[in-house]
């Protein structure tokens, strides 16, 4: 036996979701080089800038000094054409040289500019190339399976990828309701509604997020709308790939009558329940039930809270048949969204 309840119940929507890495990087080198390093272990996770993967530098560095040796010969150069310029102004003021010959020494000292601000160039893309070979995680993630490790040649952009990152905290569960929701959906959204997500397998302590992402269309091919919810999942519970029951909370109906959903008994002429009189006989009365929630039943008309109801043995009862009442269960509802009807 059970007794009818009053209390504030969800108004969920429930979908199979899928959980998502927020970003994903596939990780491969800008130049080509040797891995000297791997810096990292596999699954560890890493922080935004923390060094991966570092190439053999010596060609990166053997690059960079002979452009840095070239500058500072040029701006030798450039110095002296300059001051040569100079001294040759001065000789045309008096008249000692021509202006043709000012001209080409003062054309000359330009070239000689020009190219030491190309070796400046030079030597800006050697150290960029230098850089590139430490390569860094771009973001907070977690690291998968290293496809290449020390002692491998890598070439800029090739394929396969060295490591794949997926950030995780906080991380997306991907979920579907059908189109008759969104327009339920869209009048609640600007609250950010509660999402919870059961993993597979587990009907208590689900993940908490909020609903982030309503996509801009239905998708014709099954009538259905995309969600996201965002998670901050730093228990590390939700994981990417993996599949979840979401209840997405919508509102609260106040003060609801519930009975245990093993109560309601479905009959020629609708829904019924055996509810115990005060003398403990049995009256069949048929009831209204609006929806389930979990493992309880919304009743919105035949019950009042307080009464009591049969929730086993109703094959052996009849109206006005006396009644013994062996237990008492609770009226409650389990964390599990499995039982849940929609809105």
């Amino acid at each position: 036996m059970a007794t009818a309840e009053q209390r504030d119940i969800p108004v969920n929507i429930n979908a199979i979701g899928n959980v998502d890495p927020i970003q994903t990087v596939q990780i491969r080198s800008m130049v080509n080089g040797q891995i000297d390093q791997v810096l990292f272990k596999e699954g560890q996770e890493v922080r935004q800038g923390d060094m991966l993967f570092k190439l053999d530098q010596k060609p990166f560095v053997a690059d960079l000094d002979r452009n840095v040796a070239l500058l500072h010969k040029d701006e030798a150069q450039a110095a002296n054409s300059a001051m040569q310029a100079r001294r040759y102004d001065e000789l045309e003021k008096q008249g000692v040289i021509s202006k043709e010959v000012g001209d080409q020494q003062r054309a000359q000292a330009q070239v000689d500019a020009s190219a030491v601000n190309s070796d400046r160039a030079a030597v800006e893309a050697s150290r960029v190339q230098l850089q590139y070979s430490e390569i860094r995680s771009p973001i907070d993630a977690k690291t998968g399976a290293v496809l290449a490790t020390k002692g491998n040649l890598v070439k800029a952009n090739d394929t396969p990828y060295l490591v794949q990152l997926n950030q995780i905290a906080p991380i997306y569960v991907t979920f579907s309701v059908p189109e008759i929701d969104l327009p339920t959906v869209k009048a609640y959204a600007a609250a950010k509604r509660k999402v919870l997500a059961f993993p597979k397998g587990e009907t208590g302590n689900p993940s908490e997020g909020v609903l982030t992402f309503i996509d801009n269309a239905v998708d014709t091919t099954t009538g259905t709308v995309k969600l996201k919810a965002t998670f901050d999942n730093k228990d590390r519970r939700l994981w990417p790939g993996e599949f979840v029951d979401v209840a997405l909370n919508l509102s609260t109906q106040k003060n609801a009558v519930i009975v245990p959903s093993t109560a309601v008994q479905t009959g020629q002429q609708g829904q019924y329940v055996y509810v115990v009189k005060p003398d403990n006989t049995a009256e069949s009365r048929f009831i209204a039930v609006e929806r389930t929630y979990q493992n309880v039943s919304i009743v919105s008309k035949g019950l009042a809270a307080g009464e009591r109801v049969v929730v086993d043995g109703q094959l052996r009862v009849a109206p006005n048949m006396k009644v013994d009442v062996t237990s008492t269960v609770p009226t409650s509802a389990n964390s599990s969204p499995q039982n849940a009807n929609g809105v």
